[in-house]
C-alpha cells in the first residue's frame, strides 16, 4: 500500500485550481479530483504498518486553521522544470500540523523525512515544456490567490499509480479541533 498524509480541498477550490490548466505545451495537468497539499509522503508500506501509522495519526491533536493558496512556481531537476505548482501562504498552524504529523510518523517507525517542507499543490507535471511559454505562464499567474479556506481535518491517502494519472483514495480523515 502506497501512502501519504495530506490536506484535501473543497470541490470549489479544486475546480478553481483546475481552471488554470492549459497554455503550456508539454504539461500533463493534474485532474481536479487529485488536487491536495502533501504534508508527508510515506511510500509503500505493508498493511500492518498502515495500521500503526493510522494509530499514530489518530493520537495527534492540532487546531483547525485558515489556509490561503497563493503564488505559482516550478520545481526543477537537473536544471529542467518538472513540476508546476501553487504555493501556500506562510502559516504557523500549517507548519505545526506538519511537524506533528512528522513526529507521529517517526514514532510509528517511519524514517525521518529528509526533504524540506515546501507546502504546495502540484498543478502539472512538466516534460520538455517550452521554457518561454512556462516563464510567461508563471509570470501571468503568480498573483493567483484563493480566499481563505478553513482546514478542519487532514487525511491519510492511499495512492495507486496509473497510466494517465494516479488515483488517490482518502483512507482515514482525522479531525482538527
Amino acid at each position: 500500500m502506497r501512502l501519504f498524509v495530506g490536506l484535501d480541498f473543497p470541490w470549489e477550490t479544486k475546480q478553481l485550481l483546475g481552471s488554470l490548466a492549459g497554455g503550456i505545451p508539454g504539461a500533463r495537468w493534474v485532474p481536479p479530483e487529485n488536487f491536495h497539499l502533501t504534508l508527508r509522503f510515506i511510500g509503500e508500506v505493508p498493511a500492518h504498518r498502515a495500521e500503526d501509522i493510522d494509530l499514530a495519526l489518530t493520537t495527534l491533536r492540532a487546531r483547525a486553521f485558515p489556509l490561503v493558496l497563493t503564488g505559482m512556481g516550478t520545481f526543477a531537476k537537473g536544471g529542467q522544470a518538472n513540476a508546476l505548482w501553487i504555493g501556500a501562504e506562510r502559516n504557523p498552524s500549517l507548519e505545526a500540523l506538519r511537524n506533528k504529523v512528522e513526529t507521529a510518523l517517526q514514532r510509528s517507525g517511519c524514517e525521518p523525512e529528509r526533504r524540506r517542507f515546501t507546502p504546495h499543490v502540484t498543478l502539472a507535471r512538466l516534460r520538455d515544456a517550452a521554457e518561454g511559454k512556462l516563464v510567461a505562464y508563471v509570470q501571468s499567474h503568480n498573483l493567483f490567490r484563493t480566499e481563505p479556506m478553513q482546514v478542519q481535518h487532514f487525511v491519510l491517502f492511499s495512492s495507486q499509480l496509473g497510466k494517465e494519472a494516479s488515483v488517490y483514495t482518502p483512507e482515514v480523515e482525522y479531525a482538527l479541533i
